[in-house]
């Protein structure tokens, strides 16, 4: 029974291993399948009795025959293995079978047919005591094996789990990626701490409601600070429930341990996936809970050119040493990778999908470590989500955080270029297994369960429902509408009944407490006023109701109301509709419009749960729906629910890794690039290779006669930050941003030698460029595109004077015409402004808010090219920049008075290196290589690095500016800038990225 005025139904049998609704299914469909099971795999899944008996060798199977060719590997990496675990208390024996799972092995479409597939994952349910056993853990290895399951044990830290799963999973993202707002967690009661209880559910949440109670009493409901901490021991005390001591939620020292337990466990997975794959094969991952994963494993399994390095040397690995209890993996080409090796690692193929909605950037950038968990996700090659909403939100949170921004690609996906790769982000639906429903309707309990159902409510009509009893879920609201309906419908209490049941997975006690509590008010009440015979309420014990049972729910109710005010993916709507197929009469859904099943039902009644009237007008106009009506709405969702297995689902997403992963495709190419000079640019970027370090530094070494070193500034030798990142004005290049000391060293080495001419060629003002390098001697500077300029100081000289090109352009008549246009748009575009140089007028929006700083941009475009059409000027919109330029003027020009000058003092020149960033930079490529072509050295080299693979005239590229600082610290050959540059940008950063 229920605490509190309501008498309430607790049921458990479903997490018993021994459930007979539940076993005699998969008996069935065990007897079905039992010789082909025993052929393919060779063994059973139940363990051995002797544990100290080494493991029986299986026969040859035909996986194994060398003539035929080997199978795709694909892991499927979650963190609770798909699998119910059960051990006979007389026999000891272990037993498993598949759980209700969109990840699990299924029959209809399956890909393990057609790969070689194993799940990865912990186990769980499993006390602590018996996993430290070791002959226990053989045991559940031994069982899973069957099922190509690997298990991961966490045996050395009993707390780790909790605080990974419990803390930082289950009280931090899981909130936030329901758009719960952190303020509401602290100041609403959101975030009163579970206790490390792990006794029975129902008596947790009872506590923990008698505490929520005692809190709202003597009104403490902030974040800990006020709580009466003694009030609520001794209420507890005096019912005879021990409590033990509060702790707020929101409590900065436990998010520090919760971080670091979240980091050790990815690590843990990211250590034993590394052990098992091989090159080539497909690597899925699966939640919040692994969000660190993708990142992890390519640095364990030293993909360099997928993760990129930010330093010569490469990026330091996150893995610790480890004692990870991990069996040796029989697939072929598995093992161990040694991530020192020397030759070319083949990267892994990797999809990251995301089962939880994701919230907007507004709320997501509230999590202290977001930045850290984006990044993380977009080490995948494809993520996933169920939802284009969810999909939409992490798009903009990866552009106003990252900074890195999204196109819409040929077929209608979505491609995100980070690290020189394009992460496709895929938006896929998904309905239930309709083979094991269809198998179940005739399960002759089933039909039992339902007959009764209908003769306990006969004639009135159900309208039922099914929700995890938390505050997200929307019970709540579902009452008072429900309260409403009878109260405003006299007519339909007599008619109706609300048959709901409540789960209570205690994932979040005290959520579920304060929310049970609530909800067994409202049914007390509704009780009161209209009967007992209006409300059908059950609570279990659970995370899911068992399927018979829902199937016999489904088939006796009329309407079937789904009212989550925050929700990822949710089959049961969709197992209604399927359950109502024809022969049976149609049903009709009511479903939030914040569920992401809304989108995918179009034949269900869409409501706002906050809405209370508009859900009780639904509810009637469901009840009072014409036979024809609802037909027609079961029509239009039918087949898709009956045809869209979880089989067929996981075959599009790996349909969407191969458009993501394979070079040939043109999927991944951006909508509208068809042209001629867009194809040969595309083919260029494929061919574009990775800067060979040695080789370039062999050239140096090697030139006899002359050297010319031509750097971009902004990008390229400092860091230019995305522009879609809200950025504060006093970090921008256009302020005075310097490169590094060690930088700035190596610079002032490679000046010094007297066959070297460097240069450093900025869009920049001359102000802000001499401030940022103006004090290297031997540098020559070139500002506003290369339209004025500052040659080095040769030896007599003492001063040096700005130099300037002339394009024929009256930038006084240009200002006079464009400063009040360019002044009206910075007045309304809050972070904008103007820039001044020489020869160019610059406005930047790289402080504002990236959708709006973008439109005014165009719009500032349009309206300049209308006004000064009769200028010689053209416009530039380079990141976060819109500018007016000579139309004839452009970096190239200054390229090639550089080394033709050199060429005149040396006689010839025959090393060249020019490096930059963006399409601004295109043309210097363009001026090295016509200068090299009328080269009449024998023994010449020419090096055009573009800073990120792209389309470009360069030759070769590197990852970031990072790579820039690195190459000018080997080509300076001074060994201790070299250590420096190794010790403060290569591993330091890393390490840092997860503190």
């Amino acid at each position: 029974k229920g605490s509190g005025d309501v008498d309430v139904e607790i049921v458990d049998n479903w997490n018993a291993g021994n459930d007979t609704a539940f076993q005699s299914y998969w008996e069935t469909k065990q007897s079905e399948k039992d010789t082909k099971e025993a052929a393919l795999k060779g063994t059973t899944v139940t363990s051995q009795t002797d544990l100290n008996v080494d493991t029986e060798i299986p026969p040859l199977t035909e996986d194994d025959d060398p003539t035929e060719p080997q199978k795709e590997s694909i892991y499927i990496v979650c963190y609770h293995l798909p699998v119910i675990l059960s051990r006979d208390p007389l026999t000891f024996r272990w037993n498993a079978c598949w759980s209700e799972s969109l990840i699990a092995k299924s029959e209809l479409n399956s890909v393990s047919s057609t790969r070689n597939t194993t799940w990865i994952g912990t186990v769980n349910n499993i006390p602590m005591a018996l996993l430290q056993d070791p002959f226990e853990r053989a045991a559940i290895r031994d069982v899973l094996e069957g099922m190509d399951c690997i298990p991961i044990f966490f045996t050395e830290d009993e707390s780790l789990l909790d605080l990974m799963y419990l803390g930082f999973c289950k009280q931090v993202l899981w909130p936030s990626f329901h758009n719960v707002d952190l303020l509401d967690l602290a100041t609403n009661g959101w975030g009163q701490r579970q206790r490390n209880f792990r006794g029975d559910l129902v008596m947790a949440c009872a506590e923990a409601a008698a505490e929520a109670k005692e809190r709202k009493r003597s009104g403490s409901v902030g974040s800990g600070a006020g709580m009466d901490v003694d009030a609520a021991n001794s209420t507890a005390a005096a019912s005879g429930t021990p409590v033990k001591q509060l702790q707020s939620d929101w409590d900065q020292r436990r998010l520090d341990s919760w971080w670091n337990a979240y980091i050790k466990v990815n690590l843990k997975f990211s250590e034993v996936v590394a052990g098992l794959v091989s090159g080539g094969d497909v690597v899925w991952v699966h939640d919040y809970h692994l969000a660190l994963l993708p990142r992890m494993l390519r640095e364990a399994r030293n993909e360099a050119d997928v993760v990129g390095s930010s330093s010569a040397g490469g990026r330091k690995s996150f893995l610790p040493p480890s004692s990870v209890e991990v069996v040796p993996s029989n697939k072929k080409g598995g093992g161990a990778r040694n991530s020192t090796t020397a030759t070319k690692v083949v990267p892994i193929r990797m999809i990251f999908f995301i089962h939880v909605p994701f919230p907007t950037s507004q709320v997501f950038r509230e999590l202290e470590h977001g930045e850290a968990l984006l990044e993380g996700m977009l080490h995948a090659d494809v993520v996933g989500f169920h939802a284009f909403d969810h999909a939409r939100h992490f798009l903009n949170a990866a552009k106003r955080i990252l900074g890195l921004t999204y196109e819409s690609l040929v077929g209608g996906l979505i491609g995100v270029r980070h690290r020189g790769t394009k992460v496709l982000v895929s938006v896929s639906n998904v309905s239930v297994e309709a083979d094991i429903i269809d198998a179940l309707m005739e399960f002759p309990m089933v039909k039992e369960e339902a007959q009764a159902l209908q003769l306990k409510h006969e004639g009135r009509s159900i309208i039922s429902g099914i929700a995890i009893a938390q505050r997200l879920s929307g019970v709540s609201y579902k009452l008072l509408a429900f309260e409403r309906l009878l109260t405003d419908y006299p007519v339909w209490q007599s008619k109706v009944v609300l048959l709901q049941r409540c789960l209570i997975p205690g994932a979040r006690r005290v959520d579920e407490a304060d929310t049970l509590r609530e909800v067994r008010s409202l049914v007390a009440r509704i009780r009161k006023n209209f009967g007992p015979e209006v409300i059908d309420y059950e609570e279990q014990v659970g995370s899911v109701l068992p399927i018979d049972q829902r199937l016999a729910i489904w088939t006796s109710s009329h309407v079937m109301m789904h009212t989550p005010i925050r929700e990822g993916l949710n089959l049961c709507p969709l197992e209604y509709v399927f359950a109502r197929k024809e022969p049976a009469d149609p049903g009709v859904v009511i479903a939030s419009e914040f569920s992401a099943v809304s989108s995918i039902l179009n034949g269900a009644l869409r409501v706002n749960p906050y809405d209370i009237q508009m859900c009780v007008t639904s509810i009637d106009q469901s009840l009072s729906m014409s036979f024809n009506e609802r037909g027609a709405r079961r029509e239009r969702d039918i087949d898709f629910v009956s045809t869209c297995p979880s089989g067929l689902w996981t075959r599009n997403v790996l349909r969407d890794l191969n458009d993501a992963t394979l070079e040939s495709t043109t999927k991944m190419d951006a909508v509208g690039d068809s042209s001629p000079d867009s194809i040969l640019a595309r083919e260029a970027e494929l061919g574009l290779e990775r800067l060979d370090l040695p080789a370039l530094e062999h050239a140096y070494a090697t030139a006899k006669t002359s050297r010319v070193i031509i750097i971009d500034f902004n990008g390229t030798l400092v860091v230019k930050e995305p522009a879609g990142k809200y950025l504060k004005r006093e970090i921008l290049g256009t302020s005075g941003f310097k490169p590094s000391h060690t930088t700035t060293l190596a610079l002032r080495r490679l000046c010094s030698d007297p066959k070297n001419t460097v240069y450093v060629v900025s869009g920049d003002s001359q102000q802000n460029l001499e401030v940022a390098v103006g004090n290297v001697p031997g540098l020559g500077l070139a500002a506003s595109n290369g339209t004025c300029f500052m040659d080095p100081l040769g030896r007599q000289q003492e001063q040096r004077a700005w130099q300037y090109l002339d394009f024929g352009v009256d930038w006084n008549a240009v200002k006079k015409v464009a400063m009040p246009i360019i002044s009206k748009f910075t007045a309304r575009t809050n972070g904008s402004f103007v820039k001044l140089s020489h020869s160019s007028i610059g406005w930047s929006y790289y402080s504002c808010d990236p959708e709006w700083g973008s439109l005014q941009a165009s719009h500032l475009v349009t309206e300049l090219g209308e006004a000064l059409h009769s200028h010689d000027v053209r416009f530039v919109a380079l990141k976060g920049i819109v500018e007016v330029v000579p139309r004839k003027g452009h970096k190239g020009h200054i390229v090639k008075k550089i080394l033709e000058d050199a060429r005149a003092r040396r006689r010839d020149v025959d090393f060249v290196l020019c490096m930059g960033d963006d399409i601004s930079d295109e043309k210097m490529f363009t001026s090295v290589i016509n200068f090299s072509a009328g080269s009449e050295s024998e023994n010449s080299y020419a090096f055009n690095v573009a800073v990120g693979k792209k389309p470009t005239n360069a030759s070769f590229y590197v990852d970031d500016a990072s790579d820039v600082g690195d190459i000018l610290v080997t080509l300076s050959g001074d060994k201790g800038l070299l250590q420096r540059q190794t010790s403060s940008d290569g591993s330091a950063a890393s390490e840092d990225f997860f503190a």
